[in-house]
């Protein structure tokens, strides 16, 4: 039956040490060097004895509560009327007594006591020392403990210190604990009922289920009165948990405890990690919304743009078509032309030419002015927009520090990530030419006046082709014969007409390739804008992906970690049933 049970505590260390394998490589992928370190000590110790933790307040009679339990009937801690534990004691089994100073806060001292082969003891400097000057215990010693045994003097067992300590180790690490007040026989029976009741009571309110304390007198114990000392139901408990075959078991259950918290620490890590990453993605999204929000606003403003535009190139070529049937009428012509005889700048040659010229001027003035301060003012709302993104980015919440407890290179990487799109942006923002490039505006308030221009030249060089050629009149000689003026009238009236109707044709035209250009370019501004912010939030984008994978995976690791914990440390408590 031992061998089988020898069997399956091997079973049970090689998963343990498989878990805890897992454990480092999953830490490791944090920054915190303190929970890396506390994995490394677990895997170190796993196989070591269990290990007693004892802590309180300074001249509690811890050493002398030490060297009682361990009866060997020498002073292992030294005891004086002065504070003599300055350091950290680690008192662990030696084949001959040894002390080796490790570092100015931390000795090994090796006995020949048989009961240490089954537990190691570590003695600590008193709790109001420990908090200010001994970080290594709480680094060190408490996440390997499988017992903390508090030693309280007796007649005063609520001096802050020791219970603020507990609550640390209590929240932090979840480790067993026993109570003990020492120097009872300075007491009298009633005190040391009301003062046991109490430290019970104060424990129950920190959170502890059903404590256990003991009260002993050390004293009484090193002096052979071990009938009244208290240390005998001690032991019993000691032999009942540890030293009575479960020892093994209790250490695998004491590093599975540890393992849980460290797993709750990454977990924390984690959380804080994705709320940022929700963060960061929120406010990516709510970039995207503002742009698709200005891109419709953006393309109601360049409609309403196209149509006053069109508007306004109806106004002046209609204008314009008065002006040329009215010119190219039978009397007009006969008269331009008679004035010609006498004036070259009087033909209906040169009216023709004015009447190009101002045409051309007309759709410069107006259409190019109303172009100008219209495009001006999509560029401007664009811009404002631009510059409300920039807000947001300096504004972006930061739910992971940089000086977090496990993933502050990511912290930094993100911030870093942030920095570099603020500059890029903002450097984006200071450029002029990204809101109101010269290729696209100038061609837009060109558009107009070339359009329309070319369409009016189109017909009226029709006109001045006839005038030019003697389509219209025979003007040869200068003297227009009865016969030659009725033909020439009546040729004319169908010219004329002729005339006009391509005139509208070639508007309308030019109207509609007015309207789809103007479309086409404004529109294409518009979404080429987005495209040079969006191109700003690369790297981010690239950032988001990538959080996104990294704390899924994350997650899962954690995920499974925990089921192999759990079924472990399930199976271990059925042993110790």
């Amino acid at each position: 039956m031992t061998a089988l049970l020898d069997q399956q505590i091997n079973q049970w260390r090689h998963r343990l040490q498989s878990l805890m394998a897992s454990l480092d490589t999953f830490i490791g992928q944090g920054e915190n060097e303190d929970l890396k370190k506390t994995v490394l000590d677990l895997m170190e110790r796993s196989a070591d004895p269990f290990l007693f933790v004892i802590v309180g307040e300074v001249k509690a009679g811890k050493s002398s509560f030490i060297n009682a339990l361990l009866d060997t009937g020498t002073e292992i801690c030294k005891v004086a009327p002065q504070p003599m534990t300055d350091c950290i004691q680690q008192i662990i089994y030696g084949e001959q007594e040894e002390q080796t100073q490790i570092n100015p806060y931390f000795r090994v001292v090796k006995q020949p006591v048989d009961i240490l082969r089954e537990f190691a003891i570590v003695d600590t400097p008193g709790t109001n020392t420990i908090v200010q000057h001994h970080q290594e215990i709480t680094e060190r010693f408490i996440p390997a403990s499988d017992l903390i045994v508090f030693v309280f003097e007796a007649k005063n067992p609520y001096r802050q210190s020791s219970w603020e300590f507990l609550s640390f180790i209590r929240d932090d690490w979840r480790k067993k604990i026993l109570f003990v007040l020492q120097q009872k026989d300075l007491l009298t029976a009633e005190e040391l009922r009301v003062n046991t009741a109490g430290v019970r009571q104060h424990a129950i309110e920190q959170g502890i289920q059903a404590p256990m304390v003991f009260s002993v007198s050390a004293r009484d114990e090193i002096n052979g009165q071990k009938d009244i000392s208290g240390f005998a139901p001690l032991r019993e408990h000691i032999q009942a948990t540890v030293t009575g075959g479960k020892a093994p078991l209790l250490k695998m259950e004491s590093i599975l405890q540890t393992a849980e918290t460290l797993l709750d620490k990454m977990d924390g890590g984690i959380r804080d990690r994705r709320k940022q990453w929700e963060s960061d993605r929120a406010f990516r999204v709510r970039i995207g919304e503002a742009l698709d929000q200005q891109g419709l606003l953006s393309q109601n403003q360049v409609r309403t743009l196209i149509g006053a535009v069109t508007r306004d190139f109806n106004r002046i070529t209609t204008r314009f078509e008065t002006e040329l049937s009215e010119g190219l009428s039978f009397m007009t012509v006969i008269n331009k032309t008679i004035a010609g005889l006498f004036s070259k700048q009087a033909t209906l040659k040169e009216w023709l030419h004015d009447l190009i010229r101002r045409l051309e001027q007309a759709l410069q003035t107006d259409l190019r002015m109303k172009l100008d301060q219209q495009i001006v003012d999509v560029a401007d709302r664009i811009q404002q927009m631009a510059r409300v993104i920039e807000y947001e980015i300096r504004n972006s919440p930061n739910e992971l520090s940089l000086d977090h407890e496990i993933f502050s290179d990511i912290a930094e990487r993100r911030a870093q990530v942030l920095r570099e799109l603020l500059e890029s942006f903002t450097t984006f923002l200071q450029r002029g030419e990204n809101f109101m490039p010269d290729d696209v505006f100038d061609a837009s308030r060109n558009m107009a006046p070339q359009v329309a221009a070319g369409s009016g030249i189109a017909v009226i060089g029709v006109v001045l082709a006839a005038v030019t050629n003697g389509m219209v009149f025979d003007i040869t000689g200068g003297i227009l014969t009865g016969l030659g003026v009725l033909f020439a009238g009546i040729t004319f009236g169908f010219q004329r007409r002729s005339i006009l109707r391509r005139y509208r044709s070639e508007m309308t035209q030019g109207e509609t390739q007015l309207h789809h250009e103007l479309e086409t370019k404004l529109l294409s501004y518009i979404h080429t804008i987005r495209q040079r912010i969006e191109s700003n939030f690369d790297r981010f984008d690239l950032h988001l992906e990538r959080e996104e994978k990294d704390i899924l995976r994350l997650e899962h690791e954690l995920e499974h970690l925990r089921s192999v914990r759990h079924d472990l440390l399930l199976e271990l408590q059925k042993g110790l049933t």
